[in-house]
């Protein structure tokens, strides 16, 4: 795993530093117990105007969620320890996620799904999930809150929290969005007492935390859409959003509306010619300029301006023939506010790939980095861009492979492999 100049390995218990010219060993901890194997993790920076009480808050973190329902805070230079809560007796939490604009994190726990004999015994199983909700700088508990279908009706398959709004996604393929807010009311601090708990201390084990958010009556609905694969994305400026009709003859395309009304944007009704196996993907640009990135598999670029305009150029071409260029992926470095697209090229006989580093105000091509690495296309890849730093990671079933690439005045170079 790479984040923010920093590679993990072996369960993030091995972490190397990408500062230097070369990888650096920062901490090797020792090896986890099969119970407190880390299952999901988020980095945490503090923002440098906050005023915190410990100087520990300051400091980058690593957010880490054990196994056995542990929630633990390790330094990010060294890998000590700053801080454990323990989540809860009652339910298995696996999965990470931020709201970053509240400054806020949630775990939400595996999905409750009937089994068949439940169902042959007529046994309904109501309850879908429970998420507990943090805050950060410093870390505090919200609480933990229970999805369940008597209160947001009988579809619903899962949920996420985002920009301040918890989103429900149904069977039926639509997405609603509550007031997270409006939800909250009942809340509880870690390290203190509380009666739900019998007394018991809020994090410390065996209670955890209890589940203090009540949700007894359907909050207002304040957004609802119907989409395909239950996928929205909300943006822009002023607020928009995108997503694909679950019709049929909509398959392939991508609608752009007005958050506000739903009126639909000037051209908002963007699709790729493309004969390839692989779908295009759209999504709002990383530096909130309310412009819009649509990346599909033939060589082809569309911008969306703010004002609706929409610049294209396309090729006819069979898109799965390994000789010609294909987009594979885009990732934005804003500190350098530049693009680097992954590309690749099969004329050789082998995969062969490229990154090609544009100008994100202008889209102008500034530099092209041949791989030394072949690109099979067959494996997971990952690549990320950090200030002067290129890492591509590839998995190979249970092997991986991470190369790192450091930018200099002329090229790139210090080709480095961890296996």
């Amino acid at each position: 795993m790479y984040e923010n100049c920093k590679l993990y390995f072996e369960n993030y218990q091995h972490c190397y530093s990408c500062v230097h010219a070369e990888p650096q060993i920062l901490y090797k901890l020792p090896t986890r117990s099969k119970q407190e194997k880390i299952e999901d993790t988020l980095m945490c920076h503090s923002p440098v105007e906050k005023s915190l009480s410990s100087p520990s808050d300051h400091k980058p973190s690593l957010l880490a969620l054990t196994a056995n329902n542990w929630l633990i805070r390790l330094s990010a230079e060294t890998g000590e320890e700053l801080q454990r809560v323990y989540l809860s007796p009652n339910y298995k939490f696996r999965y990470l996620g931020w709201d970053v604009s509240q400054e806020t994190f949630y775990v939400k726990s595996v999905q409750n799904k009937e089994t068949p004999l439940a169902r042959q015994a007529g046994i309904t199983q109501n309850t879908v999930m429970h998420i507990a909700i943090f805050h950060v700088f410093p870390l505090d508990v919200i609480g933990i809150m229970e999805i369940n279908k008597k209160v947001f009706g009988n579809g619903v398959i899962g949920a996420d929290l985002v920009q301040g709004v918890l989103a429900l996604y149904y069977s039926n393929k639509s997405v609603k969005m509550y007031s997270f807010e409006h939800i909250v009311q009942r809340k509880v601090t870690l390290g203190k007492q509380s009666p739900l708990l019998g007394g018991k201390t809020v994090g410390d084990a065996p209670f955890g935390i209890p589940l203090n958010i009540q949700i007894t009556d359907c909050p207002p609905v304040l957004f609802k859409v119907s989409c395909a694969e239950n996928s929205v994305q909300i943006g822009g400026n002023p607020w928009h959003y995108i997503y694909t009709p679950p019709r049929k003859k909509d398959e392939g395309t991508y609608h752009i509306c007005s958050l506000k009304d739903g009126t639909m944007a000037t051209n908002g009704v963007q699709e790729m010619d493309s004969y390839s196996l692989e779908n295009d993907g759209i999504f709002f640009h990383p530096d909130d300029s309310g412009r819009i990135i649509h990346v599909g598999p033939p060589i082809s670029q569309v911008t969306v301006t703010s004002s609706g305009r929409t610049v294209k150029r396309r090729f006819q071409q069979l898109d799965d023939d390994p000789s010609q260029k294909t987009f594979r992926m885009v990732e934005y470095e804003d500190e350098l506010d530049l693009l680097a697209i992954v590309v690749t090229n099969g004329e050789e006989g082998e995969g062969r790939a490229c990154i090609q580093l544009h100008d994100n105000q202008t889209g102008q091509l500034l530099r092209t980095i041949d791989l030394i690495e072949t690109w099979d296309e067959t494996n997971k890849n990952e690549v990320f861009f950090d200030k002067d730093t290129i890492v591509h990671i590839e998995q190979k079933n249970a092997k991986f492979c991470c190369h790192v690439y450091k930018l200099c005045c002329k090229a790139f170079h210090d080709h480095l492999r961890f296996f």
